[in-house]
């Protein structure tokens, strides 16, 4: 990355579109994710409530069509 990368020249949505593409970009190897044991216990929390049919899942899209419905 430019260290030079003047972020607040950009504009929300633009910044809001690299968030995006880095997200994306750590989703191609998520075992390069760091992640504290207090949330893999969260997340398998979450997984077994899943499991046991207590709550239902959103598929990713839908939750990023969520999203994108509450940009002005």
């Amino acid at each position: 990355m430019s260290p030079d990368l003047n972020l607040s020249a950009l504009s929300a949505a633009e910044r809001l579109r690299l968030i995006e593409q880095l997200w994306e970009s750590l989703c191609q190897d998520p075992s390069q994710v760091p992640v504290t044991d207090a949330q893999r216990t969260e997340l398998e929390r979450r997984l077994d409530e899943i499991d046991a049919g207590d709550v239902e899942g959103i598929a990713w899209e839908e939750v990023l069509r969520q999203i994108r419905g509450r940009q002005p």
